[in-house]
């Protein structure tokens, strides 16, 4: 029930949980526009959530664990840590469920934002503590690492008027705080150089500001095209999985294309990598950020910038972010004919 990105982090462990024990019944509690994520992990059933439905609220929330509890729940994995799950958790307590619940480590994140306290190093992953959640039900999953996404084939709309060929990139702009969101002039002018060195660029994002400012960036050349608001989840999860490199910010675009096995660039500029959120299976060299006293600022990237410049994201030109770009394509398309 949480943010995409983080919904996203979970499969990797349910895999790993369903490999281990490939006769328990598994049931994803989500919204069931998130049902792509787990299309690589077989077996696994859902109980769709409507938060703005009949599940709103207490007695919603104490209907869906009346739901659960007749399919014949008898653990729960908390892996959201929120007041809606924390209710959620204490009803199915309630009728003898065992249970968990996800530390999120808020104190040792926010230490993380005081000056200098980055250099402490890379505290522990979302998927780490997604993993101890089941250690705490008595689980011992198979290792994360083994994790292999499928073959995914091109969107069906993509192959027709694009079919494969020389490298595509694929460009997510957008970020929900403007900490985490790398300015679209400046992203303008790094798609422009990107554009005039490769076969295709996709814009993705979702909603309609972000569908405008995708048309104005599909504007800048012919081979830009702008995926927002014409294909389904699923579809743009398989144009991904098709792409050379993903650009992101500190986002959902980021752990979706880690989930299909896409390198990703990754912006970073109000928050840090060492969080905990950085993209599963994903290469260090790939997150593009420079070194400022004040960063990380924020450990979600909601806090407004102190000098009120962003200069976290200003200091890195479009030319980096063109060049890294470029270079983790042609790296992957080397690596692919290997």
């Amino acid at each position: 029930m949480s943010a995409m990105g983080d919904v996203a982090m979970t499969v990797p462990v349910v895999a790993a949980v369903r490999r281990a024990y490939p006769e328990m019944r598994i049931t994803v509690v989500t919204r069931p526009f998130f049902r792509p994520f787990f299309a690589d992990v077989e077996g696994v059933e859902f109980a769709d959530v409507e938060l703005k439905g009949r599940h709103k609220g207490v007695d919603g929330i104490r209907l869906l664990a009346d739901e659960l509890a007749a399919e014949g729940v008898d653990a729960v994995a908390d892996l959201h840590g929120v007041l809606r799950s924390h209710l959620l958790r204490s009803f199915m307590a309630l009728k003898g469920c065992a249970t968990a619940r996800i530390r999120k480590g808020r104190i040792e994140k926010r230490q993380l934002t005081r000056k200098g306290a980055v250099h402490s190093g890379q505290l522990r992953t979302s998927i780490e503590r997604y993993t101890e959640v089941m250690h705490r039900l008595g689980l011992e999953p198979d290792s994360v690492d083994r994790w292999q996404p499928s073959e995914r084939n091109i969107p069906e709309a993509i192959r027709l008027h694009a079919p494969k060929g020389g490298v595509w990139i694929g460009v997510s702009p957008f970020a929900m705080h403007r900490g985490k969101a790398y300015p679209l002039e400046l992203m303008e002018r790094a798609v422009e150089i990107m554009a005039s060195q490769v076969e295709r660029v996709f814009i993705f994002g979702g909603g309609e500001q972000e569908k405008q400012a995708a048309q104005r960036m599909e504007s800048l050349a012919g081979n830009v095209h702008s995926v927002v608001g014409v294909m389904s989840l699923s579809d743009e999860i398989d144009l991904m999985a098709n792409l050379d490199v993903m650009v992101a910010m500190d986002s959902s675009a980021m752990h979706m294309s880690s989930l299909v096995g896409t390198p990703v660039v990754s912006i970073w500029g109000a928050t840090h990598p060492y969080a905990g959120f950085y993209g599963f299976g994903q290469s260090p060299d790939g997150a593009l950020q420079v070194d400022m006293e004040c960063r990380p600022c924020s450990v979600f990237g909601n806090k407004p910038c102190k000098w009120g410049d962003y200069r976290c994201m200003t200091s890195i030109s479009p030319e980096m972010v063109a060049r890294k770009v470029l270079d983790t394509a042609h790296q992957h398309v080397s690596n692919e004919k290997k």
